[in-house]
């Protein structure tokens, strides 16, 4: 294969990365209310055995909603094995591994959970790229990629600025580094040479030996509206973090045609579920609190995001709730019910 120089322009200008749509376009198409008021936690009427299991507007192509578990990084790291093997044996499709600052290390994680479970895949949602060199974490993920297959599921995103500035790595403009980063990243993932030239990704003729036999699916995490078109651009997945609505979501779904919709869902049953939800919504000033209430409550709530447009749902607990009995509960009682 020919090495490619990749040529890196404005948000908003033309650019050659993997996908051909315009930022411009897709921003100025944009909408989300991103100040709107408390969107209130209502459940579907319906019976769920009468709901659609498929997802998407009429005459669109139509797939089942994934249903997955987060370990928070709040929970310390040797407790990890237990709740992934949980996880695989109860039979749960994904499980996310978060990398906050300055909590365990997602790439880390990912691998040991992956080599401690047989058909669990785990997400890591997200990675902050200015931590890491795009070659570097290329190397990483080509590696995941030839020793699990697709069962590890890469993410990326600009990281909170706050937390990059700890650390002397923040961008003075954090979507030229997201565009310029996740397409080298993708290039050298689908096994180019990549020659580039950018504000802040150079490489010269960079070239893995050891490219995936087949490139992972790549997730972007995004909140605003420009980041989320551009996401929806340079990734295959767009991460919504939890506290998004079933609107917002929906909201989302016109502008992001050309990648799936990964919402992480705050979601509790049990005694007091209800207060410990609405106090991380004002703790992190959320816009939804999330889903509470038995199995079949949540399933409902699960469905209304399912019609909105999203093709993953995370279920996200809080901190402080057992973790392994956690990722039982999602794929025991939950996940029958959206089957």
């Amino acid at each position: 294969m020919e090495p490619r120089e990749i040529r890196f322009g404005r948000i908003g200008a033309p650019v050659a990365p993997i996908r051909t749509q315009n930022l411009s376009a897709a921003s100025d198409n944009f909408v989300l209310r991103l100040r709107q008021g408390l969107y209130k936690n209502r459940r579907m009427r319906a019976v769920i055995a009468e709901r659609s299991e498929n997802v998407g507007g009429p005459g669109q192509n139509q797939v089942m909603t994934t249903i997955g578990a987060i370990f928070l990084p709040s929970n310390p790291p040797e407790t990890l094995r237990s709740v992934a093997q949980a996880a695989d044996q109860a039979g749960l499709e994904e499980l996310w591994i978060w990398e906050d600052c300055f909590l365990n290390g997602g790439l880390t994680a990912a691998t040991a959970a992956l080599a401690w479970t047989e058909n669990l895949r785990v997400g890591i949602g997200i990675m902050p790229i200015p931590f890491r060199n795009v070659a570097s974490l290329a190397m990483e993920l080509a590696t995941l990629g030839r020793l699990f297959g697709d069962r590890a599921l890469p993410g990326i995103g600009h990281g909170v600025q706050e937390w990059m500035g700890q650390v002397g790595a923040r961008a003075s403009s954090p979507l030229t580094l997201l565009r310029e980063y996740a397409t080298a990243l993708r290039a050298l993932l689908h096994g180019e040479s990549v020659t580039v030239s950018g504000t802040y990704v150079k490489l010269d003729n960079v070239r893995l030996d050891w490219p995936p036999a087949v490139p992972p699916v790549l997730s972007v995490a995004a909140g605003g509206p420009k980041t989320i078109a551009l996401a929806g651009e340079v990734g295959d997945a767009v991460v919504l973090a939890g506290g998004t609505s079933p609107a917002m979501v929906a909201e989302v779904a016109k502008t992001v045609t050309d990648a799936r919709l990964v919402v992480f869902l705050p979601a509790l049953t049990g005694p007091g579920a209800e207060a410990k939800l609405m106090a991380d919504m004002e703790k992190y000033q959320a816009h939804y609190p999330g889903v509470w209430g038995s199995p079949a409550e949540i399933a409902a709530g699960v469905a209304e995001f399912a019609a909105a447009g999203a093709s993953k749902v995370i279920l996200q607990p809080v901190a402080g709730e057992d973790p392994e009995a956690y990722v039982r509960w999602v794929a025991e009682a939950v996940k029958p019910l959206i089957d």
